[in-house]
């Protein structure tokens, strides 16, 4: 059980504490309620690119990090397509510098063209490395655009074009920092050796007097049913022939989400799961094969892919994929091959909170799904999942007409 005390500031500012004094160190955690799907089709990337500027310096501030190291601390951030986190962590009896820096840019980020070029370049050479020049990189730009038709997750965290980067100008910059960059639209976690009213009183000092902003309200489109199957073949320079299947899934509030999350590891979780034993081990068919899922918090994908063997044929890796599935679907499993994937799911659950960082990172994503403590609960969930559910929500999830394919074929010719 994670021990927390919750509280909100006059300008919407949400604040959590999570007190460990098993620690030196503290935790400052300041998760923005933006991710890839809130830009506009023709500007994405933005995200992401301004994940990267929130370190180019505020007002006050002209380099972010050189404060934070004087204190003793480090810091990184990740943007997802549902959200941005921000995170710091220092000697706890420092923790004010880090107040400091997060109110300051959150108030006052510096905003220049310099800063702009900068950043940009970084986020180009990303895109460029990791998705236009890195073999398989391209895949998830193709499989998004095939399984979504109307959902913005049918863009990437990095964006859809190199182009729509290239081309943001600093009124676009600026205008999305004012619009999601708010108090009312931030979640802040404090958590380690401290003491809930000396951050309460350090928030209202330094948090408090921010002007509120206007919550961001979502009105995203929803993605429409699927009724027929997808399929799209794409001829890369690539060393292996390598097949992706995706499904659509139920969303991360969803009951069902937790009974999707265990079928994937009874699927492909690792060297014991179905898939890897079936068609790697025994039949040779892939060199690897893998089942997982996003944990998006809306109705997101769930994936098999993998990459053939030499000289097998698209058609057979195929069939013997859906041959597991109807396995699944028609006999089910046994009581202990559920139980094996439970206690799996445990001991990482366990493992993951033992880290202050991890830990304050989960408080602030479980309380934009809706409540933090839904972290203390979770667990029960997993283990409220029986064999009929698997089998049930395994013929939903792998309809047919739910299904999207991509072939994605090693051509020789331009390799």
């Amino acid at each position: 059980m994670i021990q927390f005390e919750r509280f909100t500031l006059e300008n919407g500012l949400r604040v959590l504490v999570h007190e460990d004094k098993s620690t030196p160190m503290a935790v400052v955690n300041v998760l923005y309620d933006v991710g890839a799907k809130d830009e506009h089709p023709e500007k994405t990337g933005f995200a992401h690119l301004f994940e990267h500027l929130m370190f180019g310096g505020s007002k006050n501030i002209p380099v972010y990090d050189e404060p934070l190291q004087l204190a003793g601390g480090e810091n990184n951030a990740f943007t997802t397509n549902d959200l941005t986190n921000y995170y710091c962590q220092l000697p706890a009896e420092n923790i004010e510098t880090a107040f400091w820096l997060e109110s300051d840019r959150m108030l006052s980020l510096a905003f220049s063209k310099k800063s702009l070029e900068v950043q940009r370049k970084v986020v180009c050479e990303e895109f460029k490395e990791h998705y236009i020049n890195k073999p398989y990189g391209e895949v998830w730009h193709q499989l998004r655009k095939l399984c979504y038709t109307s959902h913005p997750y049918q863009w990437m965290t990095i964006g859809a074009s190199l182009q729509h980067v290239e081309d943001a100008t600093l009124d676009d910059v600026k205008a999305f920092f004012h619009k999601h960059y708010t108090p009312s639209n931030a979640i802040l976690v404090v958590a380690g050796n401290v003491d809930t009213a000396h951050i309460r009183s350090l928030s209202e000092k330094w948090f408090g007097p921010i002007p509120s902003g206007t919550k961001y309200v979502r009105h995203l489109p929803v993605e429409p049913p699927q009724t027929a199957p997808r399929k799209l073949e794409v001829k890369a320079a690539v060393p292996l022939d390598a097949l992706y299947k995706c499904w659509h899934m139920y969303s991360r509030t969803d009951h069902r989400y937790y009974t999707a999350d265990l079928i994937t590891d009874i699927l492909g979780g690792g060297g014991s799961s179905r898939l890897f034993q079936s068609l790697v081990k025994e039949k040779k068919l892939f060199s690897n094969i893998d089942c997982y899922h996003f944990g998006s918090t809306d109705a997101g994908l769930l994936t098999i892919e993998g990459k053939l063997v030499k000289g097998v044929s698209m058609q057979e890796a195929e069939s013997a994929i859906e041959a597991e599935l109807i396995k699944l679907q028609s006999d089910g499993i046994t009581a202990a091959e559920l139980e094996k994937v439970k206690n799996k799911t445990e001991s990482a659950m366990a493992f993951e909170d033992m880290s202050i960082m991890n830990r304050a990172a989960s408080i602030a994503m479980y309380e934009l799904l809706g409540d933090a403590d839904l972290m203390n609960t979770e667990l029960s969930r997993y283990h409220a999942v029986t064999i009929d559910q698997i089998k049930s929500e395994s013929r939903v999830i792998f309809n047919e007409n739910n299904c999207n394919t991509m072939y994605y074929l090693s051509d020789n010719s331009i390799l």
